[in-house]
């Protein structure tokens, strides 16, 4: 009879425990849920940042034109000595498409040919558990350069009607100033360190 007591007072003891444990779980839930809301829209804005930074670079590169270009001027451009034009105006539609804003586009200072572009997603975090993220923006920025995919050699005779020869891994081209080779085929776009 004693063991029958006992029993029925001890019944109940672990409910609390259930509930607390079942509260937590859903607690842990709900966090995850929003750390990986908060991930995703640093994601989307690190895309569009990504994204908007190729596109000023590369409207850098292919409005630059090759045709005014002396030997010297050449060897300039080839060396990283001479940029493009300002390709700022592409980065904006890019992040657009991306659900994001330009809030910063610059053109590199350091001697490469490039951009750093930073934008803020369009959308905020949302509602979370976690307190006043509800109106937060994702922030992220990213950096393009423009590469030479070739070496430029200047003619050795001033008189030559070809400013001189590029090679293109291995590949050894005269230029010939009527008919000038792509920007796209003589320097890449990519991303880089910031």
């Amino acid at each position: 009879m004693r063991g029958a007591v006992r029993r029925g007072r001890e019944s109940g003891q672990a409910s609390p425990l259930y509930v607390f444990m079942v509260a937590s779980l859903l607690f842990l839930a709900l966090a995850f849920f929003a750390v990986g809301q908060a991930g995703a829209t640093r994601n989307g804005a690190q895309s569009a940042a990504d994204a908007a930074a190729l596109a000023a670079a590369k409207e850098s590169r292919d409005l630059f034109e090759l045709g005014d270009l002396d030997p010297d001027a050449l060897t300039d451009l080839f060396d990283g000595g001479l940029n493009g034009e300002d390709g700022c105006g592409a980065s904006h539609a890019y992040a657009a498409l991306n659900g994001a804003t330009v809030v910063g586009c610059n053109e590199l200072a350091d001697g490469r040919w490039g951009f750093t572009v930073t934008v803020q997603s369009r959308k905020p975090v949302g509602d979370t558990i976690l307190p006043g993220t509800e109106g937060d923006h994702a922030v992220a920025t990213a950096t393009a350069v423009v590469v030479p995919r070739c070496a430029f050699e200047p003619a050795d005779d001033e008189d030559s009607p070809s400013p001189g020869s590029l090679d293109c891994e291995g590949s050894v081209l005269d230029l010939d100033p009527e008919d000038l080779p792509d920007m796209a085929d003589l320097f890449e776009v990519r991303l880089a360190e910031n």
